[in-house]
């Protein structure tokens, strides 16, 4: 019997491929490092709608209205925010968004709005309103930071919310596939997804990259205290993945955008001594295993180096995913099949009837 559904066929899909042995994502026909890096997010967003859920041919500037109605939508609601986490936040502020009509740049917009918004509120920081005219990305980083990024800032944000707009069949995206196979609406879908990705199993590694660089401290350090974490049998955070057995394509286009930022105040030099102790120390302690850096390790110096709170990854990370989950909604819609697995039942049989 297989558990956790893994290695079972569940979709078709003409959406992403994540091909684990050769270490390659591949998004509607193009490898991830085609596309991060190179194409804004609207223009990716485009890519992964096309043929399959109806939107406006200026993405950028249907973003730009869209964001301003959910703002219009959302700010009665701030004061329910108060002593809610940012995921619960984000979750409160998109179940106000209606299932009919279908409106998926609206929704996309809205996820925007309200992950910057919940973030905010959950820190005690006032919210901020969305301006139409900026880019998505420009305009997300701004509200959740309370201040404009600049050129190299906005590019790399760019970079990973393409980086994380669709990975494969993972929990939440399966989710969403198995809510809107139901016939339920995008809302419906894309509010379960966000509840699969709450759990830590999915969403919530990056954070634990930082507190491992925060145990380590500095550089001179780093060889020692890998050396003791995988003595004492302690994971490395952000290294190894369940799929790949090579490295994470998501890791190098993140790590590239992360080198836009060197210079700066953060601790991406840090990070790459860490790294390639890491490394080092498990190819030589797991000698038959290929353990080597996922997306978490470089999401996590990136959006530190952005400013971007801890507390705020998951979020961040749901509002650039919601594009990819809406399009797996709508793809299954169109298979128009009911998700229904079968369980193998293991539990007591009722005693023979006795006539």
């Amino acid at each position: 019997m297989t558990t956790g559904l893994d290695g079972v066929i569940a979709a078709q899909t003409r959406l992403s491929h994540v091909d684990g042995e050769a270490g390659r994502l591949i998004l509607c026909g193009y490898e991830l490092e085609q596309l991060a890096g190179h194409w804004t997010y609207e223009e990716v967003v485009a890519l992964l709608w096309q043929d399959l859920v109806p939107h406006p041919a200026d993405l950028r500037q249907a973003l730009g209205s869209g964001r301003t109605q959910a703002w219009q939508r959302f700010s009665p609601l701030l004061p329910c925010l108060d002593g809610m986490s940012a995921m619960e936040g984000m979750r409160f502020l998109l179940a106000a968004m209606p299932d009919e009509p279908v409106d998926a740049t609206l929704l996309l917009a809205a996820a925007g709005v309200a992950m910057a918004t919940a973030m905010r509120r959950a820190a005690g920081e006032m919210a901020i309103a969305p301006e139409i005219h900026l880019g998505h990305a420009a305009d997300m980083l701004r509200m959740l930071r309370g201040r404009a990024g600049d050129i190299a800032e906005i590019r790399a944000f760019e970079t990973y919310l393409v980086a994380a707009v669709d990975h494969g069949l993972n929990a939440s995206t399966f989710t969403a596939r198995v809510v809107a196979s139901t016939e339920a609406g995008l809302a419906s879908a894309v509010i379960a997804a966000l509840g699969a990705l709450k759990g830590p199993l999915h969403g919530g590694a990056p954070g634990p990259v930082l507190d491992m660089l925060d145990a380590i401290g500095s550089a001179d350090r780093a060889d020692v205290w890998v050396e003791t974490a995988i003595a004492r049998g302690e994971r490395l955070m952000g290294f190894g993945h369940r799929i790949y057995r090579v490295r994470d394509p998501r890791a190098d286009v993140l790590k590239a955008a992360v080198n836009v930022l060197r210079g700066r105040s953060n601790r991406i030099a840090l990070a790459e001594v860490v790294e390639q102790a890491g490394l080092k120390a498990l190819a030589r302690h797991k000698p038959g295993r290929r353990l080597d850096i996922n997306t978490e390790f470089y999401t996590a110096l990136l959006l530190e180096a952005l400013d971007v709170p801890r507390a705020g990854f998951t979020p961040v990370f749901a509002s650039a995913r919601t594009a990819g989950w809406i399009a797996h909604a709508c793809e299954q819609q169109q298979t128009g099949r009911l998700l229904r697995p079968a369980s193998q039942y293991v539990g007591p049989w009722p005693e023979p009837h006795l006539a």
